[in-house]
């Protein structure tokens, strides 16, 4: 039974206190984790799920397309959601539709059938993220927010890391359907148990009218968008008609989409979130370091299969490091928070995390598993000093009916991020392995020689010649994944700058309904 509460004010009546606070918080951050693990659980399930529904691979990656199409129009519509139906509801209905759509993906026996259930599933799973987030805010006091913020980040770090470790090993075990099966105990876990913890704690209900016109808008350039950097790469990017065309398209429709929501009376965007300069300059550094992060999280895995023959598994579990030390450190920099300026928590942290990249550039193809996982396990640390105190201090400088908008749009520029990411760091780095090999070719000392003495080894001049070019590609793959963590660190730096562009949070940052 909750404890009871205290009454000063009205919006106080909120709050969970007492022991039944921190399952309640868990509960929540647990379906956090939940979505954010989807995005990646499946990545490395794609070429099972192709072979047994007999598609090519290419066809395969619609699955991933699909979900990150529809989780990116409906993140954003987290505060119009929350007003028109309460938050907790639409928590409740997100969750129970998440897993619902992840059993059905996992019987789908067709990719038309996989690729339906999967944008229904990413419909659903889009608000879970700001929506618990939303809820953690409001139910736990001003003196447990920042600790309660702090586990519910955890699942922020880990679960990227964590998806395609596990997701390998199931696709590996029991097979690719297990993926989605996997999500279903954990959805009826968090329905019943959200609740019963939180049973009588509705948010109020504002009915607005709808803003068709800003929704359609939204459909269209998130869509275009997110079809563009997922399959940029594949279609040889501006090479492709059909990529200039939704290029084309995506920009019209945010121009639109801008104008119509900033001028709308009843937004179902709620954009003047962006007029607290606090909520700008931290939503602008979380864009550069989510972005500048995930793709080392994308790249990391892909290097070490292509130069140092790591199997999917063990590149995996390599990466899975960088969240072993994080899982500490975020209840402690939660605690801080109520000491230090979140900026200077954030640059500390972030000048870890640019360091842990940067030192990649001395990364080389004889690098034993210990120096592969230090940089990893450092990395952790300084995570959760920019996650924590960047989330919380964002949402201090909003009002207190803007938070379940402004939570919302920081998460959909944190998923955006990561597929900006994704995107840019595939075409860097296959695009910087062809000059990379290109040069490398103009400068290789005796050629002749070289392959001479591969021939008195046994090869044929063939053979000899696949094997030069082979060792010429090694390097050039090498020096490619070293320019990207290059590029990589230094936008984590300018991530670390670009904090300081908001104004000092008045106090240690607190974000009770009330602040």
């Amino acid at each position: 039974m909750n404890e009871p509460l205290q009454r000063s004010t009205p919006e106080d009546s909120v709050y969970v206190t007492g022991f039944i606070l921190w399952p309640t918080i868990i509960v929540l951050a647990l379906s956090n984790f939940m979505a954010v693990l989807d995005m990646t659980i499946v990545n490395v399930a794609v070429p099972h799920i192709a072979g047994s529904l007999a598609v090519s691979p290419n066809e395969g990656t619609w699955v991933i397309t699909s979900y990150a199409v529809a989780e990116a129009i409906t993140v954003p519509l987290t505060g119009w959601l929350a007003a028109r139906f309460g938050a907790l509801r639409m928590f409740l209905l997100s969750a129970f539709g998440f897993g619902a759509m992840s059993m059905m993906c996992g019987l789908a026996p067709s990719l038309t059938s996989l690729v339906i259930f999967r944008i229904l599933q990413g419909l659903a799973g889009g608000p879970l993220m700001p929506m618990s987030q939303t809820l953690i805010m409001r139910i736990a006091p001003p003196d447990k927010q920042t600790m309660g913020l702090g586990i519910w980040t955890m699942t922020t770090i880990i679960a990227p890391i964590a998806g395609p470790l596990i997701g390998g090993t199931i696709s590996d075990s029991i097979g690719w359907p297990w993926a989605f099966f996997i999500n279903v105990p954990v959805a009826i876990f968090i329905v019943a148990g959200a609740s019963f913890l939180l049973a009588g704690r509705e948010t109020p209900i504002v009915r607005r009218p709808i803003d068709y016109v800003g929704l359609i808008l939204l459909v269209i350039w998130v869509g275009s968008l997110q079809m563009v950097l997922d399959n940029g790469q594949n279609k040889d990017w501006f090479g492709s008609a059909e990529i200039v065309a939704l290029t084309i398209i995506a920009v019209i429709g945010f121009a639109a989409f801008l104008i119509w929501e900033l001028t709308d009376a009843h937004p179902i965007v709620d954009l003047r979130v962006f007029r607290h300069r606090g909520f700008a300059a931290a939503s602008v550094a979380m864009t550069l370091n989510f972005g500048a992060f995930f793709a080392t999280v994308v790249l990391i895995p892909l290097w070490l299969q292509a130069n140092l023959n790591y199997t999917a598994s063990w590149a995996g579990y390599v990466t899975s490091f960088n969240g072993v030390l994080g899982v500490f450190m975020a209840p402690v920099v939660a605690i801080l928070m109520n000491y230090f300026d979140p900026r200077k928590l954030i640059t500390f942290g972030l000048s870890i995390v640019s360091a842990t990249v940067l030192v990649r550039v001395y990364f080389n193809t004889d690098m034993a598993l210990w120096q592969l996982i230090l940089p990893q396990l450092i990395q952790g640390i300084g995570m959760p000093f920019f996650f924590v105190p960047l989330i919380g201090m964002a949402m201090s400088f909003v009002r207190p009916e803007e938070t379940a908008s402004a939570a919302g749009l920081i998460n959909f520029q944190r998923s955006m991020a990561a597929a900006f990411g994704t995107a840019l760091v595939t075409t860097a780095w296959s695009n910087a392995t062809i000059t990379s090999h290109s040069d490398l070719i103009g400068i290789l000392h005796d050629p002749t020689g070289t392959l001479s003495q591969l021939q008195h080894l046994g090869m044929s001049p063939s053979q000899a010649l696949d094997a030069l070019n082979g060792m010429v590609q090694n390097q050039s793959i090498m020096l490619a994944a070293i320019h990207v963590f290059f590029l990589a660190g230094i936008c984590v730096l300018v991530a670390a700058v670009s904090v300081w562009l908001a104004p000092k949070p008045p106090g240690p940052v607190r974000m009770g309904p009330g602040h």
